[in-house]
């Protein structure tokens, strides 16, 4: 069975936590950085399409508050959130999981990793 594949940020709490929550559990994932590796297209798609643009697109941090006006108004579609995500990857919300059974999660909630680990 292929790991789970954690996307995001090292330097994010919430994405420390939920790797750290992973290794206690005795799960072993592939980390993909954001700053290092760039947001894959394709994968970028498949996150729009699983999770939505309102899931995705992180509003209440300091990044997306440090965005113009219009760089902000243009995430009125699918379309318009993949451009600010792909150029801004610190404005998706970490960690997004592409787990073995091909869900996809946004954020960490360990009731529901639980769950998908058993």
């Amino acid at each position: 069975m292929k790991p789970p594949v954690v996307y995001g940020i090292p330097n994010c709490d919430t994405v420390k936590k939920a790797r750290a929550w992973l290794a206690a559990q005795g799960v072993a994932c592939r980390f993909h950085d954001f700053k290092k590796d760039g947001v894959p297209a394709d994968a970028l798609a498949r996150w729009l399409r699983a999770a939505g643009r309102d899931t995705l697109v992180n509003r209440k941090g300091t990044t997306w508050r440090g965005l113009s006006e219009a760089e902000r108004a243009a995430v009125v579609d699918d379309a318009g959130a993949a451009r600010l995500l792909a150029a801004q990857p610190s404005v998706i919300k970490r960690p997004v999981v592409e787990w073995p059974d091909g869900a996809i999660t946004v954020g960490f909630d360990p009731a529901d990793w639980s769950a998908r680990l058993r």
